[in-house]
Protein backbone atom coordinates (compact mmCIF):
# COMPACT_ATOMS: atom_id res chain seq x y z
CA UNK A 1 0.00 0.00 0.00
CA UNK A 2 1.14 3.23 -1.04
CA UNK A 3 1.44 6.50 2.30
CA UNK A 4 -1.30 8.91 1.63
CA UNK A 5 -0.13 12.18 -0.03
CA UNK A 6 1.17 14.48 1.95
CA UNK A 7 -0.04 18.14 2.35
CA UNK A 8 2.71 20.39 1.41
CA UNK A 9 1.80 22.78 3.86
CA UNK A 10 1.37 20.25 6.49
CA UNK A 11 4.90 18.92 5.09
CA UNK A 12 6.75 22.39 4.85
CA UNK A 13 5.65 23.14 8.69
CA UNK A 14 6.92 19.51 9.85
CA UNK A 15 10.20 20.06 7.99
CA UNK A 16 10.56 23.91 9.58
CA UNK A 17 9.86 22.72 12.97
CA UNK A 18 12.11 20.26 13.03
CA UNK A 19 15.18 22.38 11.48
CA UNK A 20 14.10 25.00 14.34
CA UNK A 21 14.22 22.07 17.55
CA UNK A 22 16.05 18.88 16.59
CA UNK A 23 17.56 20.41 13.56
CA UNK A 24 17.51 17.28 11.69
CA UNK A 25 14.50 15.48 10.08
CA UNK A 26 13.93 11.83 8.03
CA UNK A 27 11.48 12.23 6.02
CA UNK A 28 10.06 8.08 4.56
CA UNK A 29 8.74 9.29 1.36
CA UNK A 30 8.27 12.91 1.02
CA UNK A 31 8.21 12.75 -3.21
CA UNK A 32 6.32 11.13 -5.86
CA UNK A 33 7.72 7.48 -6.83
CA UNK A 34 7.33 8.68 -10.29
CA UNK A 35 9.92 11.26 -9.73
CA UNK A 36 11.77 8.53 -7.96
CA UNK A 37 12.38 6.02 -10.35
CA UNK A 38 12.76 8.77 -12.72
CA UNK A 39 16.22 9.58 -10.75
CA UNK A 40 17.24 6.17 -10.48
CA UNK A 41 17.04 6.05 -14.10
CA UNK A 42 18.88 8.85 -14.75
CA UNK A 43 21.65 8.25 -12.09
CA UNK A 44 22.03 4.51 -14.33
CA UNK A 45 22.33 6.57 -17.58
CA UNK A 46 25.28 8.84 -16.76
CA UNK A 47 27.37 5.86 -14.76
CA UNK A 48 30.42 6.79 -17.46
CA UNK A 49 30.12 10.53 -16.15
CA UNK A 50 31.17 9.59 -12.74
CA UNK A 51 34.15 11.23 -11.36
CA UNK A 52 35.74 10.16 -8.19
CA UNK A 53 34.96 12.52 -5.21
CA UNK A 54 37.29 14.75 -3.53
CA UNK A 55 37.22 16.87 -0.13
CA UNK A 56 38.07 20.38 0.59
CA UNK A 57 37.59 22.81 -1.67
CA UNK A 58 39.72 24.97 -4.85
CA UNK A 59 43.15 25.05 -3.43
CA UNK A 60 42.59 22.22 -0.50
CA UNK A 61 41.16 20.03 -2.77
CA UNK A 62 42.29 16.71 -3.11
CA UNK A 63 41.10 12.96 -3.60
CA UNK A 64 41.77 10.74 -0.75
CA UNK A 65 39.80 7.22 -0.51
CA UNK A 66 41.01 6.73 2.50
CA UNK A 67 38.76 9.43 3.61
CA UNK A 68 35.69 9.23 0.92
CA UNK A 69 35.24 6.54 -1.80
CA UNK A 70 32.14 7.72 -3.54
CA UNK A 71 31.97 8.92 -7.41
CA UNK A 72 29.91 12.01 -8.45
CA UNK A 73 27.94 13.26 -10.83
CA UNK A 74 26.63 17.23 -10.41
CA UNK A 75 23.25 17.69 -10.98
CA UNK A 76 21.53 20.17 -13.65
CA UNK A 77 18.09 21.31 -15.28
CA UNK A 78 17.27 19.56 -18.38
CA UNK A 79 16.26 15.82 -18.05
CA UNK A 80 12.20 15.92 -16.81
CA UNK A 81 12.69 13.85 -13.38
CA UNK A 82 16.08 16.00 -12.30
CA UNK A 83 14.51 19.33 -13.17
CA UNK A 84 11.59 18.19 -10.87
CA UNK A 85 13.22 16.73 -8.33
CA UNK A 86 15.27 19.99 -8.41
CA UNK A 87 12.03 22.45 -8.70
CA UNK A 88 10.83 21.04 -5.87
CA UNK A 89 13.94 21.89 -3.76
CA UNK A 90 13.35 25.02 -4.81
CA UNK A 91 10.11 25.02 -3.55
CA UNK A 92 11.37 23.51 -0.12
CA UNK A 93 13.67 26.22 -0.10
CA UNK A 94 11.37 29.35 -0.47
CA UNK A 95 9.13 27.77 2.04
CA UNK A 96 12.12 27.17 4.99
CA UNK A 97 13.01 30.72 4.26
CA UNK A 98 9.60 32.20 4.65
CA UNK A 99 8.86 30.20 8.15
CA UNK A 100 12.59 30.59 9.31
CA UNK A 101 14.05 33.68 7.82
CA UNK A 102 16.94 31.46 7.11
CA UNK A 103 18.07 33.49 4.07
CA UNK A 104 19.01 30.75 1.87
CA UNK A 105 19.39 31.72 -1.59
CA UNK A 106 19.96 28.46 -3.66
CA UNK A 107 20.64 24.66 -3.71
CA UNK A 108 23.15 22.38 -5.29
CA UNK A 109 23.47 18.72 -5.62
CA UNK A 110 25.31 15.58 -7.04
CA UNK A 111 24.68 12.05 -7.43
CA UNK A 112 26.87 10.03 -4.95
CA UNK A 113 27.71 6.24 -6.21
CA UNK A 114 29.42 4.28 -3.64
CA UNK A 115 30.53 0.75 -4.68
CA UNK A 116 30.61 -2.01 -1.83
CA UNK A 117 33.67 -1.38 0.67
CA UNK A 118 33.68 2.10 -0.14
CA UNK A 119 32.74 4.73 3.04
CA UNK A 120 33.08 8.43 4.01
CA UNK A 121 34.83 9.29 6.89
CA UNK A 122 33.29 11.76 9.47
CA UNK A 123 33.34 14.92 8.66
CA UNK A 124 31.25 18.22 8.70
CA UNK A 125 29.48 20.48 5.68
CA UNK A 126 30.34 23.19 7.14
CA UNK A 127 32.05 25.31 10.02
CA UNK A 128 30.75 27.85 11.95
CA UNK A 129 31.65 31.40 10.79
CA UNK A 130 32.24 30.21 7.58
CA UNK A 131 29.64 31.51 5.06
CA UNK A 132 28.03 28.93 2.25
CA UNK A 133 26.52 25.42 3.27
CA UNK A 134 23.48 25.71 5.65
CA UNK A 135 21.16 22.79 5.43
CA UNK A 136 22.38 19.49 4.05
CA UNK A 137 20.14 16.75 2.10
CA UNK A 138 20.90 13.31 1.15
CA UNK A 139 17.65 11.46 -0.75
CA UNK A 140 18.45 7.81 -1.13
CA UNK A 141 17.79 5.86 -4.59
CA UNK A 142 18.28 2.25 -3.60
CA UNK A 143 15.48 -0.14 -4.30
CA UNK A 144 15.15 -3.47 -2.62
CA UNK A 145 17.60 -2.85 -0.01
CA UNK A 146 18.54 -5.17 2.44
CA UNK A 147 18.60 -4.07 6.03
CA UNK A 148 21.88 -6.31 6.80
CA UNK A 149 23.50 -4.51 4.04
CA UNK A 150 25.19 -1.97 5.78
CA UNK A 151 25.55 1.40 4.37
CA UNK A 152 23.83 3.67 6.97
CA UNK A 153 24.52 7.11 7.78
CA UNK A 154 25.44 8.33 11.42
CA UNK A 155 24.94 11.82 12.50
CA UNK A 156 26.80 12.50 15.56
CA UNK A 157 25.98 15.93 17.91
CA UNK A 158 27.86 18.66 17.69
CA UNK A 159 31.29 17.44 19.79
CA UNK A 160 31.19 14.42 17.13
CA UNK A 161 30.94 11.98 20.36
CA UNK A 162 27.03 10.63 20.78
CA UNK A 163 25.11 9.05 18.00
CA UNK A 164 21.89 10.40 17.19
CA UNK A 165 20.86 8.64 14.01
CA UNK A 166 22.08 5.80 12.45
CA UNK A 167 19.70 5.36 9.11
CA UNK A 168 19.65 2.76 6.63
CA UNK A 169 20.01 4.22 3.06
CA UNK A 170 16.56 3.22 2.00
CA UNK A 171 15.04 4.01 -1.34
CA UNK A 172 12.65 7.16 -1.14
CA UNK A 173 13.71 8.31 2.10
CA UNK A 174 14.72 12.06 2.67
CA UNK A 175 17.05 13.48 5.22
CA UNK A 176 17.83 17.25 6.40
CA UNK A 177 19.98 18.48 8.41
CA UNK A 178 21.81 21.99 9.86
CA UNK A 179 25.39 21.16 8.21
CA UNK A 180 27.37 23.27 10.38
CA UNK A 181 25.90 21.14 13.66
CA UNK A 182 26.27 17.75 12.85
CA UNK A 183 29.64 15.82 12.38
CA UNK A 184 28.06 12.33 10.26
CA UNK A 185 29.96 9.44 8.52
CA UNK A 186 28.71 7.00 5.94
CA UNK A 187 29.79 3.57 6.73
CA UNK A 188 30.42 0.94 4.04
CA UNK A 189 28.14 -1.28 2.52
CA UNK A 190 28.23 -4.73 1.14
CA UNK A 191 26.12 -3.74 -1.89
CA UNK A 192 26.09 -1.02 -4.28
CA UNK A 193 24.77 2.31 -2.16
CA UNK A 194 23.15 5.08 -4.47
CA UNK A 195 21.86 9.00 -3.53
CA UNK A 196 21.70 12.37 -4.03
CA UNK A 197 23.72 14.76 -1.83
CA UNK A 198 22.95 18.46 -2.03
CA UNK A 199 23.51 21.35 0.26
CA UNK A 200 21.29 24.63 0.56
CA UNK A 201 23.61 27.75 0.93
CA UNK A 202 23.78 31.23 1.96
CA UNK A 203 25.59 34.28 0.66
CA UNK A 204 28.46 35.82 2.66
CA UNK A 205 27.66 38.97 4.00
Amino acid sequence: MKPMAINPDLLFDQIADALAGAGFIVLDQPLPDSLIHGLIDNLNRQQNSFRPAGVGRQGDYQRNQDIRGDSIQWLEMGDPAVTEFLCWMDTLRLELNRRLFLGLFDYECHYAVYSPGAFYQKHRDAFRGNPGRKLSTVLYLNPNWDAMAGGELVLYDEAGEDELLRLAPECGKLVIFLSEDFPHEVLPATQLRQSIAGWFRIKST
